[in-house]
């Protein structure tokens, strides 16, 4: 089991922003996490990175309770992929891979061989290696992105969460990410990625969790779950779910912007 949060809760002061939340993420699944903003699916994720230690329930990683793990520790079992990165510094491609790849280095050693190499094979795997000697400062935001898969891959870790990776990507940017992230999971890693588009679900992911009011609304395959009225429920539009290519596809249609026209 790559994952299990058990009664979950979290409070800013008195303000309680997840409320008892219990799931098991098995090894080798992609889960999207669908919920309108400010329901706490931020919340959620910096709690499972240990960056909000002041939970109330337990959240184990790979079998190990999340507290008893120090920043290096987390960092083997657990990379994250933010929504972007802005880099200060005009660091290569390849060094902002090889920066992951030090938790298992003492301080101020240097990486070896072996590092590098797993760097480069990381960019390799996603599709970038070639700009391994670009500045990562001058390379398009799906780019950077995908170095910052490679990344992840690279700190060598079982679980991975993204917090919503292509909410600033083009079109064709956002396939590459999320094929390319599906393969990490079929390949045996585990993803947990947020994202405000169920189409995203019903194409990529195994698992579909909704998250609504800081609490856990439904957690199943998402063929299962996105329904009409669930997510005009969630999102509060009228949404129709209409099914492609005998079921293998499902999208949502705004009812409202269909019968306008």
């Amino acid at each position: 089991m790559s994952l299990a949060v058990k009664n979950l809760s979290y409070a800013y002061g008195k303000h309680e922003v997840l409320h008892d939340l219990s799931f098991e993420i098995e090894d080798g699944m992609l889960v999207n996490v669908l919920g309108p903003n400010g329901v706490g699916k931020s919340t959620l994720f910096k709690c499972m990175l240990g960056l909000l230690p002041n939970y109330s329930g337990e959240i184990f990683v790979n079998g190990k309770n999340l507290k008893s793990l120090n920043i290096k520790e987390r960092s083997r079992e657990i990379a994250y992929i933010p929504q972007t990165h802005a880099s200060i510094y005009d660091f290569r491609v390849l060094d902002v891979v090889l920066m992951s790849t030090g938790n298992n280095l003492g301080v101020l050693a240097t990486p070896s061989e072996s590092h590098v190499n797993r760097a480069l094979d990381a960019l390799d795997r996603v599709g970038v290696v070639e700009l391994s000697d670009r500045p990562f400062t001058q390379i398009s935001g799906g780019q950077q992105q995908l170095v910052l898969v490679a990344r992840a891959i690279a700190q060598n870790a079982r679980t991975i969460i993204m917090d919503e990776p292509t909410s600033a990507l083009d079109f064709g940017n956002t396939v590459r990410i999320l094929s390319t992230v599906r393969q990490l999971a079929r390949d045996g890693l585990s993803i947990i990625q947020s994202t405000h588009q169920p189409d995203q679900a019903f194409l990529y992911s195994d698992k579909t969790m909704v998250i609504n009011k800081g609490r856990l609304h439904a957690f199943a395959p998402p063929k299962e779950i996105l329904t009409s009225t669930l997510v005009s429920e969630i999102y509060k539009v009228d949404i129709e779910v209409n099914s492609l290519y005998e079921d293998r596809v499902r999208v949502c249609i705004p009812i409202k912007e269909v019968q306008e026209r």
